[in-house]
């Protein structure tokens, strides 16, 4: 009886707070707690099926053997699969930044399976240093498009160097032929100081002189410094690719961030050399090598591959 009466007041009690506009607040019934998140994702770690990792706040399992392949970027059919939010604990990070701290959507990890034979000089930390002269490469519009960029510039001096190998210009009987004696400055370092350095190949003196005294360089008296400075060497090619057109209608950064795609960075660089039937292999061989880095990065390449 005392039973029924104390639910009876406590029934007539909220409906006169209800009436009040008073809110009784009742007990919620707990939430499921999250699971722990496993130790963070590394894009240096190999991933066997069945292992574990956390990114993004979630936790993921690799279907099949992985390693520098993002969780979250490969898609439902990918390597990874989603199981569900963590709980962060145990100094684990639940949503490091893709790639390298800095924020570079391609690791190191990634980009040492880009160019396996690389010459030495060519450092992954030299390539994160040169970003801060242009921040927004690699770093405009969504993160398909970041990747997508990232993978056509790679591609481009993959092609340029041989994979990162060649440092400097291998034909050193052209090295007279860069300097262009009727610009005002003249090549103060020497007539056959200007040949092609770097991984985009920079050559002439008016290209020393202007690459220079954007990154705040002086380039044109000495232009050494492209291939004894491994940032240099990555911020003049970054210098090229986000500010020169060159024989196209676009720098290679716009063909890249407006979806006008990866075929009018090739027209940027070479122009009427490789493009409209100029060389269709040289062509092809930068958009094989664009769409194998572009599945490494786990995007798909898009459209207007070609010029």
């Amino acid at each position: 009886m005392i039973r029924k009466l104390r639910g009876r007041s406590l029934a007539l009690a909220a409906t006169a707070a209800a009436v009040a506009g008073i809110g009784l607040a009742l007990p919620a019934a707990p939430a499921a707690a999250a699971p722990p998140c496993a130790t963070a994702w590394s894009a240096a770690a190999v991933y066997t099926g069945g292992a574990s990792a956390s990114y993004g706040g979630h936790n993921w399992q690799a279907k099949w053997w992985t390693q520098g392949e993002t969780p979250g970027t490969t898609g439902q059919w990918g390597v990874w699969s989603d199981q569900g939010a963590c709980a962060a604990g145990g100094g684990q990070d639940p949503d490091p930044e893709p790639g390298d701290p800095s924020g570079f959507v391609v690791s190191e990890a990634q980009f040492q399976r880009m160019f396996p034979n690389r010459n030495p000089f060519y450092t992954y930390d030299g390539l994160v240093a040169a970003l801060s002269a242009y921040p927004g490469f690699a770093a405009t519009g969504d993160e398909t498009t970041k990747r997508r960029e990232a993978a056509a510039f790679l591609a481009n001096v993959s092609h340029e160097t041989g994979g990162l190998v060649h440092i400097v210009e291998q034909n050193t009987a052209n090295y007279p032929h860069y300097c262009d004696a009727s610009q005002p400055y003249g090549c103060p370092a020497g007539q056959a100081a200007y040949y092609g350095r770097g991984p985009i190949q920079l050559s002439w003196n008016f290209n020393y002189k202007a690459a220079g005294d954007a990154l705040g360089i002086d380039l044109l008296r000495n232009p050494y410094l492209v291939e004894r400075d491994p940032a240099i060497a990555m911020k003049t090619a970054l210098w090229y690719w986000n500010t020169q057109n060159g024989p196209g209608t676009m720098t290679a950064h716009h063909a890249m961030v407006t979806g006008a795609g990866f075929g009018e960075t090739i027209r940027s660089i070479n122009g009427a050399l490789e493009c409209n039937g100029g060389n269709p292999a040289q062509v092809q061989s930068r958009v094989t090598k664009y769409q194998e880095f572009t599945s490494l990065l786990g995007v798909t390449p898009g459209g207007n591959l070609s010029c």
